[in-house]
């Protein structure tokens, strides 16, 4: 029987892609999202990756929403936490309000999603957790000490929860964005694009939301299985570890 994967934020951008590589590999594919009900329901329709509507930054909803997709498609061996938002902001000028949503989201979200499958995973021996980070959780950003700080706390996340994972047969790995050309991304103006961002990238283009996919593929496989712990950078020579 297939294995089950669930995504987070798996419905548009690189989620999207995420969620629609796994099914291709192979694993029932279940995909959450926020708040784009039209998105979401447009995304079923052409892949036919059932999606379930919840924040991850509510842990009811986390633990409630991953029973329902268990009762639906089968215990989940597979979780990657995509989901994220930006609240960008100088931090002289940065809210409180700014801070804690990103913080809940990015980060808190990330527990909240993982402590609902770990118990299973831990008694199956088995499991694949994938956090999605940025190589602004790398470097930093002015303008992102939420995201930034979140992103990077995702890493000391992952690091943490492989040791304590690997001898339950569960690995819990990261990867490290850099600029994707996400529907997000390239609405930026196009000159700051041409002239300020990709003359960064030493491959000379964004990358693309499907080679991140890739990634993911690779690393939930049965094969990955002595790779734990890892961070994988995936941002074309722009920030080096």
């Amino acid at each position: 029987m297939a294995k089950v994967a669930l995504v987070t934020g798996g419905s548009r951008g690189i989620g999207a892609a995420i969620s629609q590589a796994l099914k291709a590999a192979g694993y029932q594919v279940a995909a959450t999202y926020a708040g784009n009900d039209d998105a979401a329901r447009s995304f079923t329709d052409e892949t036919g990756i059932k999606t379930y509507k919840w924040s991850v930054a509510d842990y009811d909803a986390c633990k409630n929403g991953v029973a329902q997709v268990e009762a639906d498609l089968g215990p989940i061996d597979i979780l990657v936490n995509n989901a994220g938002i930006t609240r960008d902001a100088m931090f002289h000028k940065m809210t409180p309000e700014q801070w804690k949503e990103v913080i809940d989201t990015n980060l808190t979200g990330l527990f909240n999603m993982t402590h609902a499958v770990w118990t299973g995973m831990r008694d199956r021996k088995f499991g694949r957790v994938v956090n999605i980070s940025s190589i602004n959780g790398q470097k930093g950003q002015a303008g992102q000490a939420n995201y930034s700080a979140a992103k990077a706390g995702d890493l000391g996340f992952t690091k943490a929860l492989a040791q304590e994972g690997a001898r339950a047969g569960i690995t819990v790995n990261a990867i490290c964005p850099g600029y994707i050309g996400t529907e997000m991304v390239r609405a930026i103006d196009e000159k700051v694009l041409n002239e300020r961002i990709i003359p960064q990238i030493p491959v000379g283009r964004l990358g693309e939301p499907e080679e991140i996919a890739r990634a993911v593929v690779f690393l939930v496989a049965d094969d990955a299985g002595f790779i734990t712990g890892s961070t994988l950078s995936a941002n074309g020579g722009q920030f080096f570890v």
